[in-house]
């Protein structure tokens, strides 16, 4: 398991107080965790979300079962970090769904944010994305690969 950097777990204490719960007593959970494979695109995407341009994000499927990693759930919060690790901003998932990648909507590629938010643009950014992702575990991509796409709004943005 991956050390958690120091800021994650402040900005997880911060949020708590600021919505009355208690740090030591509460029940709540996060995962914390970055964008993409690459610190360029991790650093920018997180950027989108604390603008309020990125409200979704998508994954391959496969992945999440390599990883061992369980599916994002409605309510689920996140600590979205840099590529180093640093939080950045807190997320709460509103909804996540799996969906074969040729089935994506265009709804979804706009929330996601990202490039001019076309279902285009998502289309061939993700598809070379999740070709080096899939390779990189012996696999190959496909247009009818699932893909987990999670919706989300920010909750905690870092303080200016």
């Amino acid at each position: 398991m991956k050390p958690v950097h120091p800021s994650v777990t402040r900005m997880w204490r911060d949020y708590l107080v600021s919505i009355n719960e208690d740090p030591a007593s509460t029940k709540l959970m996060f995962t914390a965790w970055h964008f993409c494979d690459n610190r360029k695109d991790a650093d920018e995407l997180a950027d989108l979300v604390l603008k309020g341009d990125k409200r979704a994000t998508a994954g391959a499927y496969s992945e999440y079962l390599r990883e061992n990693e369980a599916l994002p759930e409605a309510g689920g919060l996140s600590v979205v970090t840099d590529f180093k690790g640093r939080a950045r901003c807190i997320i709460k998932t509103v909804s996540a769904a799996v969906l074969p990648f040729n089935e994506v909507p265009a709804s979804f590629a706009e929330r996601e944010g990202e490039g001019d938010k076309s279902l285009d643009w998502w289309r061939d950014a993700h598809r070379r994305c999740f070709t080096r992702e899939l390779a990189a575990a012996g696999s190959q991509f496909s247009e009818e690969i699932p893909v987990v796409c999670e919706e989300f709004d920010m909750v905690y943005p870092l303080p200016i």
